[in-house]
C-alpha cells in the first residue's frame, strides 16, 4: 500500500527528475513517460528505497473516505487493540505490574524503541540505500564492492566504488545514509 503523504523520488534512467509527495511524483513520472522517457522511469519511496508501483496515469481521488465502523481500543489517543500471544508465566508477570498488562507492555516497547533507536535507524537507512542501489546500479561497475562497503559501514570505500556512477545515483544513494535523507 502506498502512503500518499510519503516522500518519493522519480528517476528517468540515472537522472533525478523530481522529489515530493505521491501527487508530485506521479505527475512527474507521467510527464516523463508522456515525453518518451527513453531510459525508463522509476519512482522510489524516499523512506524505504523500494520502487513504488505507481501508475502515473492515476489521479488522486477527491477526498472520498469510506466511513469505517468504530474500532476497538481508544482511537482518539491512537491506541489500537491487537491480540498478543504469551505464555501463562508472562501473563502472570504482566498482571502484577503497576497499571496492568497494557501499561507494562507499552513501557517495555518504549524502552526497547529508545534503546535500539540508533541501531534501527542505521539498519533501515542501509537497507533503503541498498534497495535503491540494487534497482539503479545493480549492473554498474563496482556494485558488488559498493554493496560490501555499504554493509561494512565504510563510507569512504563506498564513495570510491561509486566514483564512476552517474552523479544523481551516487548522491541519492548517500542521501539514504544521511540522518534525514530528505
Amino acid at each position: 500500500m502506498i502512503d500518499a503523504a510519503g516522500r518519493f523520488f522519480v528517476f528517468e534512467g540515472s537522472r533525478l527528475l523530481a522529489r515530493g509527495d505521491w501527487a508530485q511524483a506521479s505527475a512527474a513520472a507521467w510527464r516523463a513517460i508522456d515525453g518518451g522517457a527513453p531510459d525508463g522511469v522509476l519512482v522510489f519511496d524516499a523512506d524505504t528505497g523500494r520502487v513504488a508501483d505507481l501508475d502515473p496515469r492515476d489521479a488522486i481521488v477527491a477526498d472520498t473516505v469510506a466511513v469505517a465502523p468504530p474500532k476497538r481500543g481508544r482511537p482518539r489517543l491512537g491506541v489500537v487493540a491487537r491480540e498478543v500471544t504469551l505464555l501463562p508465566r508472562h501473563w502472570d508477570w504482566l498482571n502484577t505490574q503497576p497499571g496492568g498488562a497494557s501499561v507494562a507492555l507499552r513501557r517495555l516497547v518504549e524502552t526497547a524503541r529508545r534503546d535500539g533507536a540508533d541501531e534501527g535507524r542505521s539498519r533501515s537507512a542501509r537497507e533503503a540505500a541498498y534497495r535503491f542501489m540494487q534497482a539503479m546500479a545493480g549492473d554498474m561497475p563496482g556494485f558488488e564492492e559498493a554493496s560490501r562497503a555499504l554493509f561494512a559501514g565504510d563510507r569512504d570505500r563506498l564513495n570510491q566504488e561509486m566514483e564512476d556512477w552517474p552523479a544523481d545515483v551516487r548522491d541519492h544513494t548517500m542521501r539514504y545514509l544521511d540522518a534525514d535523507h530528505a
